[in-house]
């Protein structure tokens, strides 16, 4: 299975703006982008000139790095929005969110979408009752996603459990922290939708 496996906070650091990549450390005075606010490479500080084309892929690499998808796969969910009726870019960024890994990372059961994917593949997560370890699935709406019963006890879980409530959950989402189960009251909206990705400027790099 591809993945990326380089340094996430070159990542931010490409974007310049935090990605939240790296759970907790993203949040302290650690952050690397708090160090160096400028893209990584020794043509870091330059400023190269800002072209149409330019801002169009800087906004399709920072919506793949927020979620973690490569290239291909990325492509793939652009031919599914462009599907869709609608709006192309809304129909992006919403099935962006419907991701498994996605899922269990925005109701604060993950640090970040990482962990969550790393939770996904080692079996610990259910939706429906049965055990779904491929962090791209798409949940539906009345789906319910809960953590396995033999895991609870893991730390993660346990920290998690915690934890629960101090992140703000997204609205589509309802959270039972007691048994570590989320609810998918609804498929997500865009004004439910918080990254930071003006999706039209996508839009218009693909449609070249």
């Amino acid at each position: 299975m591809a993945r990326y496996t380089g340094a996430d906070c070159k990542l931010c650091r490409r974007e310049k703006m935090k990605l939240f990549l790296k759970g907790s450390k993203c949040e302290g005075p650690k952050c690397p982008i708090e160090i160096r606010p400028y893209p990584p490479g020794e043509h870091g500080r330059g400023r190269p000139k800002e072209t149409e084309y330019l801002l169009q892929l800087r906004e399709k690499q920072k919506a793949k790095r927020i979620y973690g998808v490569l290239e291909r796969q990325f492509s793939n969910y652009y031919v599914e929005a462009n599907r869709q009726g609608g709006k192309t870019g809304e129909n992006l960024l919403r099935l962006l969110e419907r991701r498994l890994d996605n899922v269990v990372y925005r109701a604060g059961f993950a640090k970040s979408r990482d962990m969550a994917r790393q939770l996904i593949r080692h079996g610990h997560i259910r939706v429906n009752g049965k055990k779904v370890n491929i962090p791209s699935f798409l949940v539906s709406e009345a789906d319910i996603v809960d953590v396995k019963s033999k895991s609870l006890e893991m730390t993660p879980f346990q920290v998690a459990k915690a934890e629960v409530g101090e992140r703000q959950v997204p609205a589509w989402l309802g959270i039972d922290g007691e048994k570590m189960r989320i609810l998918v009251h609804a498929l997500p909206v865009r004004q439910q939708i918080d990254a930071p990705v003006q999706e039209q400027l996508i839009v218009e790099l693909y449609s070249k």
